[in-house]
């Protein structure tokens, strides 16, 4: 793509993401949104493969859909209450409206199915932007609904969200479908704890964008799409294939890695709440994720490659991407868990 066109392209996602972000009014916030989804469009499909643009049909149709239940959601809360203010959406069905329109947006279950199919349509790059900018957005707007919102609805969408997240990713072999189940997963979480500390959702969701960016980016560097493909990535980069199973059990949400930190604190929290019955079935929902995170980690380290290499080893030869990101975002995917008290305070 044309240096100057994808210039334009990542500035318009930023100035989407920044009006909802600035806005109070619902108009500003639905024009950022609307912004966001025309900029990555041409992203989506700019190999002019069909599975790109089948993929990009899927996500504007999905996402004109939700702009449209957002304005009609937020008229009817302009029409009842006279307020276009985005903390007054105080009517129960307009915030119902709102908070459904929102989990379609972000690919909460059961409004899940489009997610996985777009995200394996696109290359890793796009779905690095559409796993983890696309998402902050709609999570602004959805924390300053949550409180106004029904708590049984809310918590409905994030425990299915966490069962449908893991249930999902248990037989895929393509491994963006897999990232898609994990990003289903963890909204989950973040939305569940949205409503009674909304500071737990942005630890979560910065931990959750790390995380992701650091796993996109391992699977670029190494040109891999599919879980059998992973056995080779050790005659590519040893050490990169070391620090890619560190991550999947990050993901997973093992101590002492820095995965643990955000589900810890939620489950801390919503025990504090007296909600010990959800927070055990959050757990045990969190079990199933961690069951193909192991299966990825077991295809890294313990398998090895049918095919018989007759070229000169791969991490021989100097690589030309740059792997500033990659460092960066792989060593806070791994040690951030010793300074948690810092992290909250700062959230706090």
């Amino acid at each position: 793509m044309n240096p100057y066109v994808l210039t334009v392209l990542l500035t318009s996602l930023g100035l989407g993401t920044t009006l909802t972000f600035m806005g109070s009014h619902w108009l500003l916030a639905w024009m950022g949104l609307e912004i966001n989804t025309l900029a990555i469009l041409p992203l989506m499909a700019q190999k002019h493969h069909p599975r790109a643009v089948e993929a990009a049909t899927k996500y504007f149709l999905i996402q004109a859909t939700a702009a449209a239940m957002i304005l009609f959601a937020a008229s009817t809360n302009a029409w009842i209450t006279g307020q276009w203010a985005i903390d007054h959406m105080s009517h129960p069905i307009a915030s119902s409206m709102a908070i459904t329109a929102l989990a379609l947006k972000v690919g909460l279950a059961p409004l899940h199915l489009w997610l996985p199919e777009v995200l394996q349509g696109i290359t890793l790059s796009t779905g690095l932007i559409l796993s983890t900018w696309q998402k902050l957005a709609p999570l602004a707007l959805l924390i300053q609904v949550a409180s106004h919102g029904h708590p049984f609805l809310l918590t409905a969408l994030a425990l299915t969200s966490t069962l449908v997240g893991g249930w999902g990713g248990l037989n895929q072999t393509q491994l963006r479908k897999v990232l898609a189940y994990s990003s289903i997963a963890h909204l989950g979480w973040m939305v569940l704890v949205s409503q009674m500390a909304p500071q737990m959702t942005l630890i979560a969701l910065t931990t959750y964008i790390i995380m992701t960016s650091a796993t996109f980016l391992t699977l670029n560097n190494i040109n891999s799409t599919k879980t059998i493909t992973l056995a080779s990535a050790w005659t590519k980069s040893p050490t990169l294939a070391a620090l890619t199973c560190l991550m999947l059990l990050s993901l997973g949400g093992l101590p002492p890695l820095t995965g643990f930190l955000p589900k810890w604190l939620i489950i801390q929290e919503l025990a504090n709440q007296g909600l010990a019955a959800t927070a055990t079935v959050i757990a045990l929902t969190a079990l199933i994720s961690l069951f193909f995170y192991l299966r990825l980690t077991y295809a890294v380290t313990l398998t090895l490659s049918p095919q018989t290499a007759y070229a000169s080893t791969p991490w021989r030869v100097q690589t030309k991407q740059p792997t500033l990101a990659l460092s960066t975002t792989t060593v806070l995917a791994t040690c951030l868990l010793p300074i948690t008290p810092t992290i909250f305070a700062l959230m706090t």
